[in-house]
């Protein structure tokens, strides 16, 4: 039940018929559009609405549904439904077209799986198509709508009879005006034409009666006169009696058609209102479009939730002006929640929230669209009862306040659980304390009535009861006490301040007029209202408080989420550099060793020999070069090459000691002490740090494992550390440590881009082949190298020294709006 009648005027529902109608593209649409009602029956809303989102889809993804020729024929089917009775060719032919639009919807729909558009295609299962008759139609038509020659073998005669009879009038017509030309009866430049279909000659009156022949017309001014020959005049009356045959002959043929036509008249009108109905559902699609409609939950109970809902109507207004709705948020959801009484300043959109309401859940039962977030829930109810506006009557003796307690009357009478009640500005209309009892007694017995409503007013004892009983809950419309104006925005579980005052305030009253009401209204009142606007503008300090909050805590759960995967992207990274550096590191230790052995050993057994010497020192002068060029970021490298140079300055002055001796023999090494070595002792080689396992003794040799290493020692340059245990390998796992975190330290900081303008070539030349070595090391693929132009003396040195070095692919200038040759650009491998 709908209340009161003229409801769908209350809530502006006529203006959303409009807008449908204005996107329907035939009366059929329309038609079916005045028939839109307010349902009942969940089934049947759930049908409406499925139909109406399914191409809502396909108003956004298909492009070829058939939407050629929405004609409404039904008239003429209607007509010739009396025997002798046909339809015109014109009318035919629009029967051709509008059926060939149902055919083509038919087997779009057909040609679709059934999960596509399940409600649509069963829809069009027992739409009837007519295809014989499409045949037969357009056999007979040509593409212009009319019959064609062909039609019958009479009609072909008739027209072959009547094209020949004017063949012979235009022949007879031409010599007829050549001979008034050349007499100087007609103009040089006159043509024959046409009066009331007979062909005739323009001749100036003066000379009519010397062409032989019947006036059928005259000029306005009478100085023309058209004259139909009298040789033609017999003719013309045969072309004009075939035309006559002409049109017996297509009126029996359409008569014809129409026989044909007639059984099938009840299933063409049943195929004529589905092509009304798929208009229908076209329309409310593209109307759903344009206010930004979708189809949100529902099921077949009252409680509802809400979320970004809009007034339709508002939102096309407000869309011309380039403006947005704010959105209203809105639920009763629980039996202890199924009134929501809102109060606020006015104008602060208390009626809108409550047209809103209405409007939205009577468009959703009527199987429109509904303007909300797509999460929203919708419910269903059996009746909407309203009381808005002003219903006063002289005729009935109703005043405004007589008005709304006739609707009271109605609404305790017939209200039940699946109503749906909505009251605006409850109560008002007559004295206030009166009509606020009267209003929170009404209130009480609905409450008690398990009804669901929204219901709008200033009381404050309204707003009392709501906060003190269960199934009413209070709603407030904020109001921004700053600016002083409303916000528009809904806020449930808490009843709203009138800010009466400030708003008289901001209009301009005076002061004292405010300070005597205050006095006059008593400061109970007064610190009751005040405490509601600082209650509305706590909350919405912690409103606002909460949601940075929430969004702070988004950021940072995006940022930690961030960090873990690159942290876990830096694992990966770092264990593979630390592996790569342990087996560098491992090879670089292995060769390190047996290189200082071998130039022990060559010093030893040519007894420190001058040149010996000297070519021993410079083969590991080469290999600590080399060993530092490549791993200078290994911090065991460097270690060991430190090693390595405390022990040539320590030969280099053992040599200089014996320089000095002049010719003197050499002294022999100071015999060592030797501990005994046996298998298992963890040992250190003289001048080493790194300690190493004793696995076999032979003689005066050992072979020793230092980590990976095992070589073969003398005896007497070991030292014992322990006995019996295996040796640690923290030592080995400190250095590869500290050759990842020095490779990692390195590739962070490392930057590919090199400023060399200011330096001298041989500088640059330094800094770029360093600058190379550690993007290697750093495995960056391509550098920047900034020269400067000048004279290109320093680019050529510097491409000349590129040239040379293994690890360079090629290099090219600059693009030109990157700097272009005065930029290197060098790309490794």
């Amino acid at each position: 039940m709908i209340y009161p009648a003229n409801f769908e005027e209350k809530i502006k529902f006529n203006r959303i018929r409009e807008y449908i109608k204005n996107n329907c593209m035939s009366s059929l649409g329309k038609e079916v559009v005045d028939e839109m009602q307010f349902s009942t029956n969940f089934d049947e809303t759930r049908q409406n609405q499925l139909q109406t989102f399914e191409f809502r889809k396909i108003c956004l993804e298909e492009d070829n549904f058939p939407l050629s020729y929405f004609i409404d024929v039904r008239e003429p089917l209607l007509r010739i439904r009396t025997e002798g009775r046909f339809m015109e060719e014109s009318e035919l032919f629009d029967l051709l077209r509008s059926l060939t639009t149902i055919s083509d919807i038919v087997r779009f729909f057909n040609k679709k799986e059934d999960e596509e558009y399940p409600e649509l295609k069963a829809l069009v299962a027992n739409v009837a198509v007519f295809p014989f008759l499409q045949d037969k139609i357009d056999f007979l038509l040509n593409k212009f709508g009319k019959l064609k020659d062909n039609a019958s073998p009479e009609l072909a005669r008739i027209r072959k009879e009547i094209l020949s009879k004017q063949n012979s009038i235009s022949r007879k017509l031409s010599a007829i005006l050549r001979k008034a030309k050349k007499d100087g009866l007609v103009e040089a430049d006159v043509n024959v034409a046409i009066r009331d279909g007979r062909s005739v000659i323009p001749i100036p009156s003066s000379n009519k009666r010397k062409l032989g022949g019947i006036v059928q017309d005259e000029s306005a001014t009478g100085k023309t006169s058209f004259i139909e020959p009298t040789e033609i005049v017999e003719i013309n009356n045969e072309v004009r009696e075939l035309e006559y045959a002409e049109r017996r002959e297509i009126v029996r043929i359409l008569i014809e058609v129409a026989d044909q036509i007639r059984p099938y008249i009840n299933d063409l009108l049943e195929s004529y209102r589905f092509m009304g109905t798929i208009d229908f559902i076209r329309a409310k699609a593209r109307f759903a479009l344009n206010i930004d409609a979708t189809l949100p939950e529902f099921h077949n109970s009252q409680s509802f939730e809400w979320r970004e809902s809009k007034h339709p109507l508002l939102h096309l207004q407000f869309k011309e002006l380039k403006k947005e709705v704010i959105p209203l948020d809105i639920e009763l959801k629980d039996p202890k929640q199924r009134l929501l009484l809102i109060s606020g300043p006015n104008a602060g959109g208390k009626s809108v929230c409550l047209q809103t309401v209405g409007l939205l859940q009577y468009m959703f039962q009527c199987g429109c669209l509904v303007p909300m977030h797509e999460g929203s829930k919708m419910g269903f109810f059996q009746d909407i009862f309203i009381d808005i506006g002003d219903e006063q009557s002289i005729e009935n003796d109703l005043s405004t306040y007589s008005s709304h307690l006739f609707n009271m009357k109605h609404f305790l009478r017939y209200s039940k659980k699946e109503t749906l009640i909505l009251i605006d500005e409850f109560g008002t209309g007559t004295e206030p304390m009166l009509g606020g009892a009267i209003a929170e007694s009404v209130l009480e017995q609905l409450n008690q009535q398990g009804v669901y409503g929204v219901i709008t007013t200033h009381y404050t004892n309204l707003k009392h009861m709501a906060s003190q009983t269960e199934g009413i809950e209070n709603g407030a419309m904020l109001f921004d006490t700053g600016r002083i104006m409303p916000l528009y925005k809904l806020q449930i579980a808490q009843p709203g301040s009138s800010f009466a005052f400030e708003i008289a305030r901001k209009i301009g009253l005076p002061e004292s007029i405010l300070s005597s009401a205050k006095d006059k209204i008593g400061q109970e009142h007064v610190d009751y209202d005040k405490n509601l606007r600082e209650i509305v503008r706590d909350k919405r300090y912690w409103e606002q408080k909460r949601n940075t909050i929430r969004i702070n805590e988004k950021k940072l759960g995006d940022v930690l989420e961030r960090y873990q995967l690159e942290l876990q992207n830096i694992k990966k990274e770092r264990k593979d550099v630390m592996e790569k550096a342990r087996l560098e590191a491992d090879q670089l230790l292995s060769n390190a060793n047996k290189e200082i052995e071998k130039t022990i050993r060559t010093i030893k057994e040519t007894q420190a020999e001058k040149e010996k010497t000297k070519l021993a020192r410079k083969k590991l002068d080469d290999f600590k070069e080399k060993a530092s060029d490549k791993k200078e970021n290994d911090a065991k490298i460097e270690k060991k090459i430190r090693q390595i140079q405390d022990r040539e300055k320590r030969k280099a002055k053992r040599k200089d000691e014996k320089e000095q001796a002049a010719e003197q023999p050499i002294n022999k090494p100071k015999k060592i002490v030797v501990e005994t070595i046996v298998k298992g002792d963890t040992v250190k080689l003289e001048g080493q740090s790194l300690p190493g396992e004793v696995l076999s003794v032979n003689g005066k040799e050992a072979t020793v494992a230092f980590g990976n290493i095992q070589t073969k020692v003398k005896v007497n340059r070991l030292k014992k550390v322990k006995t019996g245990k295996k040796p640690s390998s923290q030592t080995n796992n400190q250095t590869i440590s500290n050759v990842s975190n020095k490779v990692r330290e390195r590739k962070l900081s490392f930057k590919p881009d090199i400023d060399l303008r200011g330096y001298r070539a041989e500088e640059a030349i330094q800094m770029v082949i360093n600058h190379i070595d550690e993007a290697v090391i750093c495995e960056a693929h391509e550098l920047k190298i900034l020269h400067g132009k000048g004279n290109g003396i320093l680019r050529t040195l510097i491409r000349e020294q590129l040239a040379t070095i293994p690890f360079v692919h090629k290099f090219r200038d600059a693009h030109i709006q990157e700097g272009g040759s005065g930029i290197t650009i060098v790309e490794l491998e």
